[in-house]
């Protein structure tokens, strides 16, 4: 794989050279592809499997690649790196109840919620995340993103799941 391809795996097809807040554009994928799967009336098996995709494409990436690209841009975890991002992302959609996907204005409520979510928790690092992207080369670059995926994950699930339904009294919770 020559550098060139190398580079536009990890910055997600170039999104990692965008500033400000290359992270912030390398977080966009997920959500802009789950949102426009859920306009096509796609069911949520497809946009599973499209968020699996990008959590084991930018996983593999960073894996693979990771200590090349800390060669490459110079530095641990470098801002072009957003291949993380996108796979730490993907995860937060991933098994999303039906009720909060089944209208565009739902999704997008959903889609908005989970990026932002995702975007905290990736910023602030909570533990163990900030001390495990210390481990060396493309894992360390990759596990903390995927925890932050991980904890934003658990509080949409519990936003859409409980919060939404208690506030609205429809079972839903989510405006239609």
């Amino acid at each position: 794989m020559g550098d060139r391809l190398r580079t536009l795996a990890l910055t997600s097809g170039g999104l990692g050279f965008m500033r400000p807040a290359p992270g912030t554009w390398g977080s966009l994928p997920p959500p802009a592809a789950a949102f426009l799967l859920v306009l096509v009336g796609a069911p949520r098996g497809a946009i599973d499997g499209a968020m699996l995709a990008f959590v084991l494409v930018g996983s593999a990436a960073c894996l693979a690649l990771g200590s090349w690209g800390e060669t490459r841009f110079g530095r641990k975890d470098a801002s072009h790196i957003v291949a993380d991002e996108t796979a730490g992302q993907a995860l937060v959609l991933m098994f999303l109840p039906l009720h909060a996907i089944s209208t565009p204005l739902r999704a997008m409520l959903t889609m908005g919620g989970a990026f932002i979510l995702f975007r905290v928790f990736d910023i602030i690092k909570p533990p163990p995340a900030r001390g495990l992207q210390r481990l060396k080369g493309g894992l360390g670059v990759l596990i903390d993103d995927l925890l932050a995926g991980l904890y934003a994950a658990i509080l949409l699930q519990a936003i859409v799941r409980l919060a939404w339904p208690a506030i609205s009294g429809s079972g839903s919770g989510i405006p239609s």
